[in-house]
């Protein structure tokens, strides 16, 4: 099993898609890579901790790749936007992937290289070492599950019948 964090823009989209996927084992949202150990929604919110909405994802490497991973982050995000994601506007919006094995750097790195030929904009998708995750507040956490009818930027409809548990 391995572990990696993504930021997509707001984090109730991010882990409402990728808690779908088979080989995702579990997803947990957060805060990561901020300046403070310790945060909260409404710290967060303000842009003085510096944090990202992330979410964390379990996943089965035998199952799913961590390039597939970032394939699917890349169907819903726009990878050229800073700080904003959708209608959502802000540094917590921002769009990362954050490891803990030094290995998926350079898996991370690479995708990203393959894919500046897509764009004619700057890639703006920080990669960096997972610093200062906390997990968000309970009612953060599988929020579209029990609000199905909250906003979201991320469209689900683009995972396939065959992608899915």
């Amino acid at each position: 099993m391995k572990k990696i964090v993504i930021a997509g823009g707001c984090f109730w989209g991010v882990e409402a898609y990728f808690s779908r996927l088979k080989g995702v084992i579990s997803t947990e949202v957060g805060y990561s890579n901020g300046s403070v150990r310790e945060t909260n929604y409404e710290e967060v919110c303000k842009g003085t901790t510096e944090h990202a909405e992330v979410c964390e994802i379990n996943y089965d490497n035998r199952l799913i790749s961590l390039d597939t991973i970032l394939e699917h982050l890349f169907r819903f995000i726009d990878p050229t936007a800073l700080n904003k994601q959708g209608g959502d506007t802000g540094i917590q919006y921002r769009t990362g992937v954050y490891y803990y094995d030094i290995e998926d750097r350079e898996i991370a790195l690479h995708f990203l290289e393959k894919q500046k030929e897509r764009y004619q904009d700057e890639i703006v998708v920080e990669v960096d070492e997972v610093q200062n995750f906390c997990k968000a507040e309970d009612y953060h956490q599988n929020y579209l599950v029990k609000n199905p009818t909250g906003y979201c930027h991320v469209n689900l409809g683009l995972l396939k019948p065959n992608e899915m548990k």
